[in-house]
């Protein structure tokens, strides 16, 4: 969550607004978020990578989401690659 401060405080008060709302939320969720330090949904997670241009990654956000996989660059993924390639 450090980094989305970063970038977040590294935004004017109009960039931050937009950011937020490009993310289908507000700076302020965002900034409360920042402080209590909830579990941010998936999608957010993936509006915010989005939007922040990678600067802020999924994974940073929620390091409890096997994000590897869902990138197709984890373990389980390569397995089921390797599995179907070689039934073909």
């Amino acid at each position: 969550m450090e980094k989305l401060r970063a970038y977040i405080n590294s935004l004017s008060p109009q960039q931050q607004q937009g950011f937020a709302e490009r993310c289908g939320t507000s700076i302020g969720y965002l900034r409360k978020a920042l402080s209590v330090k909830p579990n941010l949904s998936e999608s957010l997670c993936i509006n915010i990578e989005r939007e922040s241009a990678g600067a802020v990654t999924c994974e940073e956000l929620r390091p409890d989401v096997d994000w590897a996989y869902l990138r197709g660059s984890g373990a389980a993924a390569n397995n089921e690659t390797t599995g179907s390639e070689a039934a073909a």
